[in-house]
């Protein structure tokens, strides 16, 4: 069965259309119930399921929560509320209170007017490709509620906050604090608005809180982990030691040292795997992305660590760690996955991993930066009809092939169709900024060429 609602991560769209409406989100949250009351669920809860049902700050966020509450109920499922939390809070929580599953009304670093619905398993996972499709079947059946006495029950978690806070604080060494590091925090006035301030602060830092006002509207912009200029600004004004930004649902980190220059995940991954490799603490290699930079492959290697790329896409950066039996891993634009600390992407936690480095060694964070250099890196969209293929395109590929040879083990080229546009992405990446802008534009014209016959 083809997927209709979900993609790769969970089902998105813009308020107002479909499949983003209380209508549709009703019948996805009823969909659910009736697949998780089909399945063998925890006596500790009675007899019926539970699931845990957190979201960010957008405006949205309390039409879709009633909806998915209306759904829910109707199946005979109980909800647990935490109100504004983190994705990977959600994720958490609901593995500790032993629920059949979470959920996450969120859109992540999309604009408020966007908004979406993931799902997490009871044991803090994404959900398997077969539960989502056995949701999608469910969709297509009429929403009939359960008897008055079957009804599902809603109430708040209270301490939800509090929980997730103690746990972030449990992912760093119990040896170390953070005392007399000042850290600026940008929580993008999302989700993690009332959370990783304090995280820091407990342990010890001095903090700065800056995108911490969410008015429903305000969400990502011009802040946050997607726009680092205004948390790179306040680093220099207030002369912090490094500057922290998360995204709209806390899962994605960029982070900026003393002087305001960016550290994206790349780069952090790299800290966190030297670090680790250096206390004898980095259990198998390192998993990367098709976009991950050649710079930071090569940095990595130097360190003697195995290196994977996955396709883009956390939750195949996670496929990809768990079949390898390795722990670390992540993407350039900030997923970060320790798998020893948590069961998906966590800014906060990621965040603490990289402070942790950096109070052990002694280092500042542009000493690694300065060990791990980022090559330049050219991407070309090109324009294609519909349905046009990179298979079977001969010109296309001598063109990748000419390039590759010409810059040996210094260079690297990726084409890749777009997944929501009739794009082919041309990216070329090497030591040399003028031999990789000429081989892009090589690429991109056999391209157009092809896709013009």
């Amino acid at each position: 069965m083809s997927r209709r609602f979900f993609g790769t991560d969970g089902v998105r769209g813009r308020v107002g259309e479909d499949p983003i409406t209380p209508g549709m989100v009703m019948r996805l949250g009823y969909a659910a119930g009736r697949v998780l009351a089909a399945a063998e669920h925890d006596s500790l809860h009675g007899d019926r399921p539970a699931v845990l049902i957190g979201k960010d700050t957008r405006i949205s966020g309390y039409m879709l929560e009633a909806a998915l509450q209306a759904g829910f109920t109707a199946a005979g499922v109980d909800v647990r509320l935490t109100g504004p939390m983190p994705t990977p809070g959600v994720a958490y929580l609901t593995r500790a209170l032993r629920l059949q599953a979470g959920v996450v009304i969120s859109a992540s670093h999309n604009p408020y007017e966007d908004n979406g619905i993931k799902f997490f398993s009871a044991t803090g996972s994404k959900l398997p490709d077969a539960v989502e499709l056995a949701i999608e079947e469910a969709m297509e059946q009429p929403i009939r509620t359960v008897g008055p006495k079957h009804i599902g029950r809603s109430k708040r978690v209270d301490d939800a906050a509090g929980r997730y806070i103690e746990f972030c604080k449990s992912t760093y060494p119990n040896d170390m604090d953070l005392r007399g590091m000042r850290i600026v925090v940008d929580c993008a006035h999302g989700a993690g608005y009332h959370i990783a301030p304090h995280v820091f602060h407990e342990l010890g830092a001095d903090v700065i809180a800056i995108g911490n006002e969410p008015d429903g509207l305000n969400i990502n912009k011009e802040c946050g982990a997607t726009h680092t200029e205004a948390l790179a600004r306040a680093v220099r004004k207030h002369r912090a030691d490094v500057g922290v930004a998360l995204d709209g649902d806390g899962d994605r980190l960029m982070m900026v040292d003393s002087n305001g220059q960016i550290a994206d995940g790349d780069r952090l991954i790299y800290a966190i795997a030297r670090h680790r490799k250096e206390q004898g603490e980095l259990k198998g290699g390192v998993v990367g992305t098709l976009m991950t930079n050649l710079g930071t492959e090569l940095a990595l290697r130097e360190l003697g660590c195995d290196f994977r790329r996955a396709k883009v896409g956390d939750r195949y950066v996670l496929e990809m760690l768990q079949s390898e039996g390795w722990q670390l891993g992540g993407e350039t634009s900030g997923h970060i996955l320790c798998l020893d600390k948590h069961t998906t992407g966590d800014a906060t936690v990621s965040a603490l991993q990289v402070l942790a480095a950096l109070r052990r060694s002694g280092k500042a964070l542009s000493d690694y930066m300065n060990d791990c250099p980022i090559f330049p890196q050219v991407l070309i969209n090109v324009r294609v009809e519909k349905g046009f293929k990179l298979d079977g395109q001969p010109a296309i590929q001598q063109s990748v092939a000419d390039v590759e040879r010409e810059m040996g083990g210094n260079g690297r080229v990726v084409l890749r169709p777009s997944g929501t546009e009739p794009l082919i992405r041309v990216m070329v990446e090497g030591r040399e900024e003028g031999q990789v802008r000429q081989a892009a534009e090589r690429i991109a014209e056999a391209v157009r060429a092809e896709a013009g016959r």
